[in-house]
């Protein structure tokens, strides 16, 4: 199994080659930024595009609240990486499930397709997305009906920008509720958890400063 999650992919993109052993330049990347359609900013579904395109990679977008089934079978079994994108977690879940994209892609990952997912693409893999309640919304995944059983392809729950605004005190009010009952990974946009088999790391992407004029 190998995952690389992060909380802005923009943000530790620089550590994803020696992740994948450099191993980008022409892989297939199948983006699906379904998470996002229900949020008034957005720019992160661009910016994290482009940074995979930066990085040598082909990318292709799936919708799949929209796409067919066949048609989302076939892209994500053509694919080299599948990239979840940030957004609604809730939101994400309810779609996942409705097309049952949700267990074509545990079934591809436990296959050892490597997965990449930003945010809610992160958080989604988690056993229970209860606890993201603090930072998205429930009501507007009205199909899953308190229902918040995820794809469990990890043990612990990743809680995203953890000392990044706006989200700083959800993820503040995440980890004091349920620091006790939950594994949980806190992780800020320059931060990423990997798995590779049995070693799970979290690394850290030193921010570039810009250089200061000289008198």
């Amino acid at each position: 199994m190998r995952l690389f999650l992060a909380s802005f992919f923009s943000g530790v993109a620089d550590a994803f080659p020696a992740f994948v052993h450099d191993e980008c330049a022409g892989k297939k990347v199948i983006f699906i930024p379904t998470a996002s359609l229900t949020e008034k900013v957005t720019f992160y579904v661009g910016t994290d595009k482009i940074a995979l395109e930066k990085l040598g990679m082909a990318v292709e977008e799936l919708e799949i609240s929209t796409a067919p089934k066949d048609e989302i079978s076939r892209k994500i079994s053509g694919a080299d990486y599948v990239f979840i994108s940030g957004g609604n977690t809730f939101f994400l879940l309810q779609e996942l499930r409705r097309t049952e994209t949700d267990k074509l892609i545990v079934e591809h990952i436990q296959k050892g397709k490597l997965y990449i997912g930003a945010s809610a693409g992160s958080m989604i893999l988690s056993k229970n997305i209860e606890y993201v309640k603090y930072m998205d919304n429930p009501a507007d995944a009205p199909d899953c009906n308190d229902n918040f059983t995820a794809l469990s392809v990890v043990d612990f729950s990743i809680v995203p920008h953890c000392t990044n605004v706006p989200f700083k005190k959800a993820a503040e009010k995440i980890i004091a509720a349920y620091s006790d009952t939950l594994d949980l990974r806190p992780i800020s946009n320059n931060q990423a958890i990997t798995v590779d088999g049995d070693n799970v790391e979290t690394i850290t992407v030193e921010t570039k400063k810009k250089g200061k004029k000289q008198p």
